[in-house]
């Protein structure tokens, strides 16, 4: 649930919409495509108190069907009709909205963001205290994984050893193009650092049976990942229901990504007991969907991870801040600032080993970047 005072009035007084670029480190790649660098649509709101609030719109058009093009039109649209609205009641404002995002959530979440962002900043409060009741404690504190995209042999070991070197203690390793080399990498990883927990991401590459074969080949060389996420086509429930009762035998979880953007997909996952796990992302579902399905795993006794697209250093923030609150979240996958170049990539609150610390955090996120 989240928690809403109404204190003052929230009037916008403008609202910008604009897209901010930067380069990569290197290409991000997974088995449906990659990003050679991120193009994201930000949402402005300014209040008339001064304030202002944030929010960012992580298109992925190579999982999501998204683009920037549309994403900015659905956001100029509502940019327009929120001038001189009151947004004090920002749960009202968010439900009176939603439809101008049909098929564009990316969009959703960045409005979504912008105003609780600028709410919580009204208010005076972090935005983590959105989502916690008032006698939660203080210091919402966790760590992330981070990715080991796809790539070469050489490049897994060289990435393996600088994220290792700087205390990261779960590597969430990417597969899907080439099984031989996806074995040989996962290998390779385990090699190098012995310590660390796997976690392995197909991005729908895998049939049932293939994924189950590759898991075993795994465990069978002393490799036992602690999730398999979205192993099989995002419509095959079937197949991610048999991996799951599979792999569940074995101790290891089976999460669900692609196939759950929405409250309603996620009550079919849990209701069919076709995984064990779900990721939450906001570019999937908003915001104010992700509390309810947060609400309907942790009841059912699904296990969760807090996920990210290609996001800026204001998205992942944002999520630490909702994952911190909740405290529900078993697995932290908000590492892509670490593959962005530049202002972007910089968030008060992580440090460079992943671990996120929203102790210190003023009103709101706490990220704010200049328009283009």
């Amino acid at each position: 649930m989240i928690r809403i005072a109404k204190n003052k009035a929230c009037t916008v007084t403008e609202a910008e919409v604009f897209v901010l670029r930067a380069p990569l480190s290197s290409p991000f790649r997974i088995a449906t495509g990659q990003h050679d660098f991120l193009e994201n649509v930000f949402l402005r709101l300014h209040l008339s108190d001064g304030i202002a609030g944030c929010g960012e719109a992580a298109v992925a058009t190579h999982i999501t069907g998204e683009t920037v093009p549309q994403t900015v039109i659905s956001l100029k649209k509502v940019a327009a009709k929120l001038l001189g609205c009151d947004i004090s009641t920002p749960l009202v404002t968010g439900m009176e909205f939603r439809s101008y995002f049909r098929g564009n959530h990316a969009g959703l979440a960045a409005f979504e963001m912008a105003l609780l962002d600028a709410y919580s900043r009204s208010q005076g409060m972090p935005f983590w205290r959105l989502f916690t009741p008032q006698t939660a404690p203080d210091q919402p504190v966790l760590k992330t994984d981070v990715t080991i995209v796809l790539g070469s042999l050489e490049e897994a070991a060289e990435a393996t050893q600088r994220y290792a070197g700087r205390g990261f203690q779960t590597f969430k390793v990417k597969l899907g193009r080439d099984e031989e080399l996806d074995f040989r990498r996962v290998l390779e990883i385990r090699r190098l650092a012995p310590e660390v927990e796997i976690v392995l991401d197909a991005n729908q590459a895998f049939t049932a049976e293939g994924a189950l074969r590759f898991v075993k080949r795994l465990v069978e060389a002393g490799v036992h990942p602690a999730l398999v996420e979205q192993p099989v086509p995002k419509k095959d429930w079937d197949g991610l229901k048999q991996v799951t009762r599979s792999l569940g035998e074995m101790g290891i979880l089976v999460c669900a990504d692609e196939s759950v953007g929405s409250l309603e997909e996620a009550a079919h996952a849990v209701r069919t007991g076709s995984v064990s796990a779900i990721n939450i992302k906001f570019m999937k579902s908003g915001i104010l969907e992700s509390v309810e399905i947060a609400r309907l795993a942790r009841s059912a006794g699904v296990q969760l991870m807090i996920g990210a697209m290609m996001e800026s250093a204001l998205s992942i923030t944002a999520a630490a801040h909702f994952a911190g609150a909740l405290g529900c979240f078993s697995f932290i996958d908000i590492d892509t600032t670490y593959f962005i170049q530049g202002e972007l990539a910089c968030s008060p609150c992580l440090d460079g080993g992943g671990r996120f610390d929203l102790s210190g955090t003023g009103p709101g996120i706490g990220v704010q970047f200049a328009a283009g």
